[in-house]
């Protein structure tokens, strides 16, 4: 039964449990960089090896993965394959997780350097 709490209803079950599953696969920081860079636009595997510093072999295998979740697409172009996230809204969340916490990591740094006086 879902209750209804400040006129939202909880979601049903299986929503929950298909987000905790792509939530599962952001976890890993190797996917969460692939899919910001993909966030940012189309690319095909050996950019992206070369963007986040992966083994070709390994970021392949973390797209297939995000691929069968359906978190990104892919097409042939010719003898490459493009891929992209095809969801704006996937594109929204890992834009605000890393981006907020980004800044907070900034506010952060920047507390410290005012503390111990190097910085301003």
């Amino acid at each position: 039964m879902s209750e209804n709490v400040g006129g939202f209803e909880d979601p049903p079950a299986g929503v929950l449990s298909e987000a905790a599953a792509a939530f599962g696969l952001l976890a890993s920081s190797a996917r969460l960089h692939l899919m910001w860079a993909l966030s940012q636009g189309e690319s095909d595997v050996t950019h992206l090896a070369d963007r986040v510093g992966g083994a070709l072999p390994a970021v392949s295998q973390h797209l297939a993965k995000l691929k069968l979740a359906g978190l990104v697409r892919s097409r042939r172009e010719g003898r490459r394959q493009v891929y992209y996230v095809d969801d704006p809204d996937v594109v929204t969340v890992v834009r605000v997780m890393v981006g907020q916490l980004s800044a907070r990591s900034q506010r952060a740094s920047a507390a410290v350097r005012r503390l111990s006086g190097t910085g301003g």
